[in-house]
């Protein structure tokens, strides 16, 4: 019998309402041995989804006053029993709780396991239940509907299609081996060769998805990079709405990296406010410049600001370097003063499209986050009802996948024998399958449900 395990679900701290789960055969038993409901009725499956009002014992101590939810698979969360216990917020109420369903033969849970029970009992496939996790890591509006979306299937939805026609694929080819031996033909391929392909370009569409869905799903790692002086900081300040970042006239006033979240149209952008790039005999400053320039390296987006009051000099020109070899938009700043910089000739050296702004009086910033949708999104987030990639074990899974299909296609059209193209198949339904949890090991599922919190 598989154990009954228990936890706190909600986040521990002080709170109105706490609550305690548990799920398993024994669940509901476990639970009538510490509560004491206050209409004093036998609970069965009668009561089926109905919160009883009453108190929770330890032994004859009264530990607190409690509402609780009795549930009778397989119409749960896990397909098993459950029971939930709200209580009190405050961590000593669920705590002593716990321990008193501890103490009456339930175990204390690990990390994801009712959400792994969820998916071993068929509830949920492995696709889905990564999405439970996004959902409740999901910081803009844009992560929780594209999670939203994983856990309501569609993401594991379109890769059951796409085994589907694999299967039938595999099933042509195992007949015409079959076939071959019996009658010392061969069968006509030109339609396994189509579905292949149009099969093929299915998965590259989901498979270019992945890019904006890692965006989606993680947010975008955008570090404002440029020499002193420029507006850094108060391009930071305008894009989070608030005096985040101190600006003076005072060149190396930043010399470490301040880092920022904000929501953009939904998407998540991690911003890095670095020190201005120069050339410096301060080792304090000279320590932000190597900081600024290994965050513009590692950046998904570097935002390149450039003084149109200054002239371009050698400290311009090393920044560019940096910045063409990475995505990038250019800003020229201070569009408010005379302008100097000739931006003839800096457009003549940078391969990343310019904008202009003055961050002082907050023109532009609009364009600017404009751009940046542009520039990642094609101008338009589309998230609605669609299955995207966000996951790199899905990646990873879908990528092998798509290359055995391209051997096996390849194979076909090389008149290679076709009991030896089946060999590859099959590997694609495989990789396939293990997305959505067919036949995955034991060590996947355990490293993908420890990302999980303990309660869920």
């Amino acid at each position: 019998m598989e154990k009954t395990i228990v936890a706190i679900a909600t986040a521990t701290g002080e709170a109105g309402i706490g609550i305690v789960r548990l799920s398993g055969e024994s669940s509901v038993e476990t639970v009538k041995k510490i509560f004491r409901p206050l209409d004093k009725k036998q609970i069965d499956k009668s009561q089926n989804k109905l919160m009883k009002y009453g108190h929770i014992y330890d032994n004859d101590e009264l530990v607190d006053e409690v509402m609780v939810c009795f549930m009778f698979a397989p119409h749960t969360y896990t397909r098993e029993d459950v029971v939930e216990i709200y209580t009190h917020g405050g961590i000593v109420c669920l705590k002593r709780v716990l321990n008193s369903c501890l103490k009456n033969g339930a175990v204390l849970a690990e990390k994801g396991e009712f959400t792994k029970r969820a998916f071993l009992n068929g509830r949920l496939d492995l696709s889905q239940a990564e999405g439970v996790i996004d959902l409740i890591k999901a910081k803009t509006s844009a992560s929780h509907k594209s999670a939203l979306n994983q856990l309501e299937g569609h993401l594991g939805k379109k890769i059951k299609e796409f085994r589907e026609i694999v299967l039938d694929i595999l099933s042509f080819v195992e007949y015409s081996i079959n076939f071959t031996e019996d009658m010392q033909e061969d069968l006509p391929l030109d339609n396994v060769i189509l579905k292949t392909e149009h099969l093929l370009t299915q998965m590259k569409e989901l498979l270019n998805s992945s890019n904006q869905g890692k965006i989606l799903r993680d947010g975008l790692n955008v570090s404002i990079i440029g020499k002193p002086n420029v507006g850094k900081s108060s391009l930071l300040n305008r894009i989070l709405k608030q005096e985040r970042a101190i600006v003076t006239d005072i060149a190396g006033t930043t010399r470490d990296l301040i880092n920022e979240d904000v929501e953009l149209k939904g998407i998540r952008l991690n911003i890095n406010d670095t020190a201005g790039i120069r050339e410096t005999e301060d080792v304090v400053e000279k320590i932000g410049v190597e900081k600024s320039i290994e965050a513009s390296e590692t950046a998904d987006l570097n935002l390149v600001i450039f003084d149109i009051s200054r002239s371009f000099d050698e400290e311009d020109e090393k920044i560019i370097e940096i910045a063409n070899r990475k995505k990038s938009i250019g800003i020229l700043n201070k569009v408010d003063l005379e302008r100097v910089l000739v931006v003839s000739a800096l457009k003549e050296k940078i391969n990343f499209p310019l904008l202009e702004i003055s961050a002082l009086e907050n023109r532009g910033i609009d364009k600017l986050e404009d751009t940046i949708t542009d520039m990642f999104f094609d101008g338009k987030i589309e998230i609605e009802n669609k299955a995207l990639i966000t996951n790199v074990r899905h990646q990873n899974n879908l990528r092998c996948a798509f290359e055995f299909l391209q051997s096996f296609l390849e194979d076909i059209k090389n008149s290679v024998p076709i009991d030896c193209c089946e060999v590859d198949l099959k590997r694609a339904y495989e990789s396939l399958g293990e997305i959505i949890g067919e036949n995955i090991s034991e060590s996947v599922l355990d490293n993908i449900f420890s990302n999980f919190c303990i309660g869920k």
